[in-house]
């Protein structure tokens, strides 16, 4: 999945100019101290189940952030939860957080859920227990989550890291099909989902035999199925988080290529854990005052990027349940809550800028991001003049953190993905590796050689021959391609591949042309990308039917 990013920055300059100052002049024998804890066998936090030592809170985001940005070697030990969630957890209860939330839920009716970071740590600690204890995952065994935008999401990837098993994220408009072929291929042990979904996996689940356990978030039951929710209550808040290595597996997502079905993205630990710091803090400005709702489907990488980017730097994940894309609940929640920071995808962007938008007051909003697709200069503009806030546009990818960006107080090239971000050497190569001088198209690469970046996917899983072919020379290869102008910054020109990019979703034409083909009345059909000007591009089936006099029908195009 490819990612683009857009921010808007204006009025953090005082307080980050005095937070830059603290964390550049760190006393040596400070930084040295963090680090030494970092690096030591237990990593960060010392010993389970014990305290975290009291630091900072600047110091110790700006020690993570130089570990993001390479600058910093990385610990042998790492786990997320236990060193970042549990570390803030810590600071709150000794009053160096502001009294707002670690996360906020809201459905749009009422209901409505907030946690700081000692209830998450509690809550997540539950869910652990589930996972271990009646589930009997143990570290390194694979679970799905196919779930809406629900507490229970966040609350079980953390559980996840906890318990030391990979999470694999999905989206909910999965079909039968979608699920088996990822159940069989990533031998996932559980699948945690809803009431709708769940029927499409009893269909299946006799296809897949490494699925032990199938959990149900619902108030309500189902014949073989365990109810979380009922588990969570009766679950202890006791648990000692495993200790991982850095580059033990954190998450695997699949993602669609021109050919064949979709591939499994690994990531690890501290790809993940510690690859957003600098971004999140840097780029999306996030600070502990900061709340910053994603719109993304979380079983897009871009909800985990929220996820690692915003709890790092200590700030509050909210999350409206938004069943469904409405641009007025979306500007009306922005108007009725104090969200700085804001993330949709340019298809919602599209659409808000469609709205009257000088009707709306958005008092605490800062900072807009957008990513997974091109942002159209005009919307740009038209958010611009109308909101009063700059957009800044980044890329990356699932197999990436942040590839380029337009950080804060740099200057605006509408249409631009950027500068290179670290700690990434990015440059435009040929199909052989070697890199090309600025103003000349071709492939978007990310050095790899001498040195792999520590924030990059681990591999393609179960497919050497998909790792290898995406390297070229010293480069991985995006399978994007754009130009570099004489000012460092990049301009994408499209993908050189089949993949179709709709709404932010990657969608493989061979899955598409795979499905038509099942249905007896198709003889043969292609598909190909067809412009759109709200979703960017969609799918455009060309279908010869079998027997179509018989059956009197006509050949047909048809999109979706």
């Amino acid at each position: 999945m490819t990612l683009w990013c857009h921010s808007a920055s204006p009025g953090f300059l005082a307080s980050r100019l005095h937070l830059h100052t603290r964390s550049n002049n760190m006393m040596p024998w400070l930084r040295g101290r963090v680090l030494k804890v970092l690096r030591s066998e237990r990593g960060f936090c010392g010993p389970h189940g014990q305290p975290p030592p009291l630091l900072d809170p600047q110091d110790i985001v700006a020690t993570w952030e130089a570990i993001s940005l390479g600058r910093q070697p990385v610990p042998e030990y790492f786990n997320f939860a236990h060193d970042v969630l549990d570390m803030w957890s810590q600071l709150e209860k000794a009053g160096h957080r502001p009294p707002i939330p670690a996360f906020w839920w809201v459905n749009g009716a009422g209901a409505e859920v907030k946690w700081n970071f000692e209830q998450l740590g509690q809550q997540s600690r539950r869910a652990a227990n589930v996972l271990r204890d009646t589930c009997s995952l143990q570290p390194g065994d694979r679970m799905m989550l196919v779930l809406p935008r629900l507490p229970e999401w966040w609350l079980v990837s953390v559980a996840c890291i906890r318990t030391g098993a990979v999470m694999i994220p999905g989206v909910s408009q999965l079909t039968e099909k979608d699920l088996k072929y990822r159940l069989q291929a990533s031998r996932a042990k559980s699948i945690i989902t809803s009431d709708s979904l769940a029927p499409r996996v009893d269909t299946i689940s006799a296809d897949c035999p490494s699925l032990q356990t199938k959990l149900l978030v619902s108030d309500s039951s189902r014949p073989g199925w365990m109810n979380f929710r009922e588990l969570l209550r009766e679950a202890s808040t006791e648990h000692n988080c495993v200790r991982t290595k850095s580059q033990d597996p954190l998450a695997i997502y699949f993602t669609s290529g021109t050919t064949g079905a979709p591939k499994m993205v690994e990531h690890s630990q501290a790809s993940y854990g510690l690859g957003f710091v600098a971004s999140g803090r840097q780029w999306v400005d996030l600070t502990k005052s900061d709340i910053f709702w994603n719109t993304s489907d979380t079983g897009w990488v871009k909800a985990a990027w929220t996820l690692f980017s915003a709890w790092p730097n200590g700030s509050c994940i909210f999350v409206h349940e938004l069943p469904r894309v409405d641009a007025k609940v979306i500007l009306n929640t922005l108007s009725s809550f104090p969200i700085t920071t804001l993330c949709c995808v340019p298809t919602i962007f599209r659409l808000l800028v469609q709205e009257d938008l000088t009707r709306y007051q958005f008092q605490s909003l800062k900072h807009c991001l957008t990513g997974g697709e091109a942002l159209n200069p005009d919307v740009r503009e038209k958010w611009k003049s109308q909101v009063g806030l700059e957009l800044h546009e980044g890329y990356g990818q699932s197999e990436t953190v942040v590839i380029c960006a337009n950080s804060k107080g740099m200057k605006i090239k509408s249409g631009s993905m950027g500068k290179a971000s670290p700690p990434y050497d990015v440059q435009i190569v040929d199909d052989e590796g070697n890199i090309l001088p600025p103003g000349e198209e071709g492939n978007v690469a990310v050095r790899v050689r001498p040195a792999r970046p520590f924030c990059f996917f681990s591999c393609y899983l179960d497919n050497p021959e998909k790792t290898e072919a995406s390297e070229r020379g010293d480069f991985y290869i995006t399978g994007d391609r754009a130009h570099k102008d004489k000012d460092g910054y990049f301009w994408f020109m499209g993908r050189n591949d089949d993949v179709i990019n709709s709404s932010s979703y990657r969608i493989g034409p061979v899955e598409v042309e795979s499905a038509l083909a099942e249905h007896p009345a198709v003889l043969e059909a292609a598909v190909v990308s067809s412009p759109d000007p709200i979703r960017g591009e969609i799918s455009r089936p060309e279908v010869s039917l079998a027997e179509s006099e018989r059956l009197g029908m006509q050949p047909k195009a048809s999109s979706f």
